[in-house]
């Protein structure tokens, strides 16, 4: 099939573009590299633009003759969310209504697109499955969950199909060590416990008073190869069935915040000095997913569902890439 990845340069749009290539698929990025490397895109034909430029987007499906979309570009820090709202609403909400509104013009009727476990907010019971309340806390999640809206209303008025798959904590690399995390700033624990390893500051614990068993927050991680081959399996199953639904992708365990320290520690051999800090205003206590309607449903299995196995290929590509790629 020939796809169209925007975001495609991205930490995890890179991944899941290597991964739709290995799958025979005929694939083309689009990315503005405002937070995307042209490093990471490989083999793959790479399109300097932004999505909300519908000429450029329009002009890209007819040429290429894109039959599907996978929607991974937009911005996702959750703080930045709360300080500038505005950004926002433009960059996931605006400029994803642009692109859906080019792919009706030219008659793409697949979409997968990159959602969060952000559209559920504070969770209420746990493990968090697809029936959930969605009550996000924070422009993020709120702008995310608007396009899942959206997308349904598509698929009922204009015949989109679409598959929103739903990310927990996304960590690890691909385990040759080519593709990973680089961020800037970096806000994931995973990167920032392993540059502690190197010897960087001391990593902040946010929150060590929560009713955990150590007292730190407990997250679900979910490895960027397996998060990769959901994207393929969703692409299977709209070339098949159609409608508007979601899907978490989580290994349905979690882990503290303390308990991932100490598995970097095991697996660099490092000390990785710590330094607690107050909690961060609207982080959950707990966040772990229950995956099984994707396990069902799209006949998904996480390949590294173990803690280790994710921070040991995140080392290996950033002993390979100490300062980001190229460097």
């Amino acid at each position: 099939m020939r796809l169209l990845v925007t975001g495609g340069a991205g930490y995890i749009g890179s991944v899941v573009a290597r991964r739709l290539v290995e799958s025979g698929h005929t694939v083309t990025l689009i990315d503005d590299l405002s937070k995307g490397h042209r490093e990471a895109a490989g083999e793959c034909e790479l399109v300097v633009g932004d999505i909300g430029d519908s000429r450029l987007v329009s002009e890209l499906l007819a040429g290429r003759r894109i039959e599907a979309v996978i929607h991974l570009a937009a911005s996702s820090l959750v703080g930045e969310s709360v300080q500038d709202p505005s950004l926002y609403y433009r960059n996931n909400l605006v400029r994803s209504l642009a692109l859906l509104d080019v792919l009706l013009e030219r008659g793409v009727g697949r979409l997968v697109f990159s959602s969060t476990a952000a559209v559920y907010g504070e969770p209420i019971a746990l493990p968090i499955d697809e029936s959930h309340p969605t009550r996000p806390t924070n422009p993020y999640g709120e702008t995310k969950l608007a396009l899942e809206t959206a997308l349904r209303w598509y698929h009922a008025a204009h015949g989109l199909s679409s598959v929103a798959l739903r990310y927990f904590n996304a960590a690890g690399a691909t385990p040759d060590g080519t593709l990973g995390e680089v961020h800037d700033p970096e806000t994931h624990l995973v990167p920032n416990v392993l540059r502690a390893a190197l010897g960087s500051e001391p990593v902040p614990v946010f929150g060590t008073d929560y009713q955990t068993p150590d007292g730190t927050a407990v997250r679900d991680y979910i490895h960027i190869l397996d998060l990769a081959d959901a994207h393929v399996r969703a692409l299977e199953r709209l070339e098949v069935e159609g409608g508007a639904s979601a899907f978490n992708l989580g290994n349905g365990s979690g882990f503290s915040v303390l308990q991932v320290i100490e598995a970097a520690r095991r697996v660099t051999g490092k000390p990785i000095p710590i330094r607690k800090a107050p909690r961060r205003p609207g982080d959950p206590e707990t966040l772990v997913a229950s995956s099984d309607k994707a396990r069902e449903e799209l006949r998904w299995e996480p390949k590294f569902p173990d803690l280790e196995s994710i921070i040991e290929t995140a080392w290996k590509f950033l002993r390979a890439h100490p300062k980001g790629y190229n460097q």
